[in-house]
């Protein structure tokens, strides 16, 4: 009886000395992808483009949720109008901040795709800490081909080469 309890106890401790079951999933909120044509005037933005654009956010937060490092927030209506009307996320003056703070949100992320010709795009993921605003992410790769296939592997390459393997922990909790 004894042992029972002192094994049941010892569990307990593992359990919240855990650093996953005591802090949790740190909590993420997706603000969406954004697009650079450097060529618009001469290859204005397709319809192809803007249907990856949607794909290769929702492939991305299906990445992250399925691979348990991350609580995946979903943006609401009023913080997506207000992403859609303001300046660029990232280049906001720190809007990406406040919209983490009003989804409750430990970690914000947004993708930028720069199309610098059909044959030469570069795909840039940014992560911020809400709390202290600090970056804590920003890798990206180059991406050969402008196909829904050049965009999907260059997505999976990212999350699983540099942002899964990234240690990214909110400092303050």
């Amino acid at each position: 009886m004894f042992f029972s309890r002192l094994l049941v106890s010892l569990l307990g401790l593992v359990l919240v000395a855990s650093p996953s079951f005591a802090a949790g999933q740190p909590s993420l909120a997706f603000l969406g992808v954004q697009f650079q044509n450097d060529n618009e005037s001469l290859e204005p933005t397709s319809d192809a483009e803007r249907g990856r654009l949607v794909r290769t956010g929702e492939e991305f937060t299906q990445q992250l949720s399925a691979s348990g490092k991350f609580k995946v927030v979903p943006a609401t209506d009023a913080v997506k109008a207000k992403i859609a009307t303001g300046q660029a996320v990232g280049e906001c003056g720190g809007c990406e901040i406040d919209y983490g703070r009003a989804l409750g949100a430990d970690f914000v992320a947004w993708m930028r795709i720069q199309k610098v010709s059909n044959l030469i795009l570069n795909m840039t993921v940014y992560f911020a800490e809400v709390t202290s605003g600090r970056m804590t992410l920003t890798k990206s790769v180059d991406l050969r081909g402008n196909t829904d296939d050049s965009w999907s592997r260059s997505l999976k390459y990212l999350v699983k080469n540099s942002v899964l393997p990234a240690d990214i922990k909110p400092l303050v909790r």
